[in-house]
């Protein structure tokens, strides 16, 4: 799998498909923090490190990936349910496998209903075709839903450093109020626009409030909305990736507003 778009603090759900003659048509599931890694992984048995269902059976390819999760235990969450869907409490509206329905549609199948289905459809997920032989129209209504970037292309996974702790006597000094509530921000509540002309300093607890003005109601983390200070749309999760360290890749001469539209075809 050739180098493709970087992205922080990987932690992805994938899809194989195998292209072997006497297997052909046959899927798997798996979880990843290495895409290419894992790939060759399957291809070269269990001696390697690969599944015991994939071992023997390839070649595989990497056709599709779901990224964005919080941290391992979503991930694996997510992909015990595509794995499993009649044994999750969340996809007892999915159907079992068609008779003429092949592996392939039917995974697809279950994954436009996981990516509609809570608690999934509240994450900053994004869905990635790495192979464009491989890509198919999902069954009407069940298509990502508006949030969900839709990518192209592999992905170069690389780690985020943890920023420094250590402060200065100036910046103990420089104690930033919330925009939002005028209240003494900690370090450790901060949150911050992406655009790196704004000036907004908030609490978490404020800005999630703030942004579920337009959101569901019972809903304690928005998915999206407009910066209270400068009014860029943005993601949610974006602005905790951003709280994490990540977006440490963006150019210093870039531009804020191409530079946040392009989180979408990335993230």
């Amino acid at each position: 799998m050739a180098e493709g778009d970087i992205v922080e603090n990987f932690f992805g759900v994938y899809l194989l498909f195998c292209t072997n003659p006497k297997y052909k048509g046959r899927t798997y599931i798996g979880y990843t923090v290495n895409p290419s890694r894992r790939l060759k992984q399957h291809n070269r048995g269990t001696k390697a490190g690969g599944a015991w269902r994939t071992s023997n059976k390839g070649p595989w390819e990497m056709v599709l990936l779901v990224h964005g999760f919080p941290n391992d235990i979503s991930a694996l969450g997510f992909e015990w349910a595509w794995q499993h869907p009649h044994r999750s409490r969340r996809l007892r509206t999915v159907t079992h496998k068609k008779a003429k329905e092949q592996k392939y549609a039917f995974c697809l199948r279950v994954l436009g209903n996981m990516l509609r289905t809570r608690p999934w459809c509240r994450l900053p997920l994004t869905l990635r075709w790495i192979k464009p032989e491989y890509i198919r129209d999902f069954p009407p209504g069940l298509e990502p839903p508006v949030h969900i970037p839709i990518a192209y292309g592999p992905v170069k996974p690389v780690k985020v450093k943890k920023p420094a702790e250590n402060k200065s006597d100036d910046d103990i000094e420089e104690m930033q109020a919330c925009t939002l509530c005028k209240n003494v921000v900690e370090e450790v509540d901060k949150m911050r626009c992406l655009s790196s002309s704004c000036l907004l300093v908030a609490h978490m607890k404020c800005l999630a409030h703030e942004m579920l003005k337009d959101d569901i109601p019972e809903m304690l983390v928005p998915l999206e909305g407009c910066c209270p200070s400068c009014g860029i749309p943005v993601l949610w999760g974006d602005l905790v990736r951003l709280k994490r360290g990540c977006y440490q890749q963006k150019e210093s001469g870039s531009d804020d507003e191409d530079w946040v539209d392009s989180l979408s075809q990335a993230t």
